[in-house]
């Protein structure tokens, strides 16, 4: 949730960490409006302990060297990408698995 803002060089681009977003997230999560949608959605409110982490991770990385931070951020990137919500299945494997899930609404009813 860190938000990571390139900067202009002439080398490498180095990116420039930035918290605002982490303190939004923590603003946001205790105003009426989320709090009323946790409770529609979950049925309980939300205690924000996530948001709080997520800003104290990174106001703690802004104490660290440029060097670690850039370290830390190209791990964090390479991380977002490397997990998929979604399972790759070949038509022949979809087929099997969706006639295991509904092939039965295809019988005719007695």
């Amino acid at each position: 949730m860190m938000s990571m803002e390139k900067e202009a060089s002439s080398s490498t681009p180095t990116r420039k960490l930035s918290c605002t977003a982490c303190f939004d997230a923590v603003y946001f999560c205790y105003s009426p409006v989320h709090q009323m949608q946790q409770y529609y959605r979950l049925g309980k409110f939300d205690n924000c302990s996530g948001k709080w982490k997520a800003m104290v991770d990174c106001l703690m990385l802004k104490t660290k060297p440029t060097s670690q931070v850039q370290e830390v951020l190209d791990t964090e990137e390479k991380s977002k990408f490397k997990s998929h919500i979604w399972t790759f299945r070949t038509p022949e494997e979809a087929s099997y698995y969706w006639q295991e899930l509904y092939g039965h609404l295809d019988e005719p009813e007695e």
